[in-house]
């Protein structure tokens, strides 16, 4: 192989290998005490490489239909074990459950809608839906200085207004803003 071509080989999988480093974060957040030193170094790893994958793929011209399922992968093991670990750690009102159910009950519909109006799976990156992964994202280290109840209650407002957006372009069809 040329250095050309290995130069473009592996330029090409810098971006999957900063979105597989979300997965081994995921994986090593297991191991460690939730909410501990060690597991916000990890976090910020992981959300480092959330921040960066996709802009690096662009800027270098590698974006690739498996880079954007390998993406979605991270992003779910990722949330998946951060619910995992924290949220055992923290006291969750009954009423704030209720709530985060129900907006995930308005995606769900917002998901299925799309299936069957336009016959595939749409998800929509809205400008709401990225502030709320940024929210979503901070939320664990503003939990020793604002009450969950407060910080959960703004999150849940958000979380409605993107759920609601999201399904309104997905039942439109339109663009997102």
């Amino acid at each position: 192989m040329s250095p050309l071509c290995r130069r473009q080989w592996g330029s090409s999988m810098l971006a999957d290998i900063i979105t597989a480093c979300r997965i081994v974060c995921g994986a090593v957040l297991l191991f460690l005490p939730a909410l501990s030193p060690a597991f916000y170094t990890v976090y910020l790893i992981g959300g480092f490489t959330d921040m960066i994958d996709g802009t690096v793929a662009r800027k270098m011209g590698t974006a690739s239909s498996f880079g954007a399922k390998l993406d979605s992968v991270a992003d779910f093991s990722f949330i998946v074990v951060c619910l995992v670990k924290i949220l055992p750690a923290v006291e969750v009102p009954r009423w704030l459950w209720i709530w985060i159910l129900l907006i995930a009950l308005i995606k769900m519909i917002s998901v299925v809608s799309g299936v069957v109006r336009w016959g595939k799976f749409i998800g929509e990156h809205t400008i709401l839906n990225k502030a709320m992964g940024f929210l979503l994202y901070v939320l664990p280290f503003t939990l020793k200085v604002i009450p969950l109840e407060w910080s959960g209650g703004f999150l849940c407002i958000m979380a409605t207004a993107a759920a609601l957006q999201e399904g309104y372009y997905i039942w439109t069809g339109q663009e997102k803003l």
